[in-house]
């Protein structure tokens, strides 16, 4: 959900840079999951189109250095209406007419509209997704030539 870019200032700061498009995963008491253990959120706000953030226990820079390059993590949050990249990973991509396009191997990051990435290299807006059974099937209606 983001990564830890730099200590900032002197008193356990650091700079966060949000892959996420909720926020609110940096409200106060947070626990976010890292490869160096978890952390808790003690207070966030923007700073210059990322977050400053003071993890409990961090209180000086010297602390605040460690933590840099470090990629924070968070359980899914329970929002019906909403897509998850890990429900999408591993599941048959079907056309609208029951053509098999593939599997979903990843998901990326695009300013128009995030893109299925296909086990075969195809590439799908998912504004094309009608219909989602979380892990195990997508269905797209996308227009003639997409894929070809």
């Amino acid at each position: 959900m983001g990564r830890i870019a730099k200590a900032h200032g002197l008193t356990g700061e650091v700079v966060v840079e949000l892959y996420t498009r909720r926020p609110e995963r940096l409200d106060a008491g947070a626990l976010l999951e890292s490869d160096g253990g978890p952390l808790v959120v003690e207070t966030a706000r923007p700073f210059q189109g990322r977050y400053l953030v003071r993890f409990a226990g961090v209180h000086d820079r010297s602390a605040a250095e460690h933590l840099r390059g470090r990629v924070l993590r968070a359980g899914a949050l329970d929002d019906p209406d909403t897509l998850w990249v890990h429900q999408l990973i591993g599941a048959r991509v079907t056309a609208a007419d029951g053509t098999a396009l593939g599997t979903v191997s990843g998901v990326e990051a695009n300013p128009a509209s995030d893109l299925l990435v296909l086990d075969g290299g195809g590439l799908v807006p998912l504004r094309f997704v009608t219909e989602v059974d979380p892990g195990v099937q997508v269905t797209v209606d996308v227009p003639p030539g997409l894929l070809d």
